[in-house]
This record gives structure tokens, sequence and C-alpha cells, in this order.
């Protein structure tokens, strides 16, 4: 598992990854809810799209927009066990270890943070 510092370094090299912005309904909801809560249900939309040894739809199974959480993750390559695999380094085949939870929402909360300032 790469070091989070590492992991935006990285994100910040890609095009692609940067374009990612939190607008609209998507910021009004954090700023309306707040971090603490949406990051309550990032862990539960982790667990069940990404957290399982095998996901259906891999690579697919995250929207692109109507949550925060679902535009964090591709901003943050946290959005299918392929993106982890690459940028993370988190193997796919396995369901995530704790401490590959903890940093995945760890990642995801920075994001989010740096976007409600």
């Amino acid at each position: 598992m790469n070091d989070i510092d590492e992991v935006f370094r990285r994100l910040a090299a890609s095009k692609f990854r940067r374009r990612f912005r939190l607008q609209g309904r998507e910021l009004a909801y954090l700023q309306t809810w707040g971090l603490p809560h949406v990051m309550k249900q990032a862990e539960e939309l982790i667990r069940r799209r990404v957290a399982p040894e095998v996901v259906p739809n891999d690579g697919r199974q995250t929207p692109w927009r109507n949550h925060p959480v679902f535009v964090a993750q591709h901003a943050t390559a946290t959005c299918c066990r392929g993106c982890l695999q690459k940028t993370h380094d988190i193997e796919k085949g396995h369901a995530l270890a704790a401490a590959e939870m903890t940093h995945v929402l760890a990642v995801i909360e920075r994001w989010l943070s740096s976007q409600l300032n």
C-alpha cells in the first residue's frame, strides 16, 4: 500500500484525476450534511462496492455523480479494484483488510476536505 502523500503526488500528475471537482448538488450535499456524516456514508459505500473479494461489475460499479463520495472515488482512484491496484498498490483478489479500508477512507476524506476549502 502506498503512502497517502505519494498517492496524492500520483493523482496530481494525472490529467484525468485532476479534472474532478465537487460542484452543484454534490458540493451542496457535503456542505449541508458535513464531512463526518458523508464519511460514514463513504465507509458503507466502500464496504459494499469496493471492499469485497469479488466485486460484481468491477470497473463499472461506481457512478460518476449524484453523491460527493462517488466523485471523490474517481478523483482519488478508489472507484474500483483496478484503480486501487494501479494507484494505491492494493492488490485484487482479496477482501480489503482493515488497514487498506482505513487507507481508502483517509484518501477520500482528504480529497473531500480539500473541496470544502
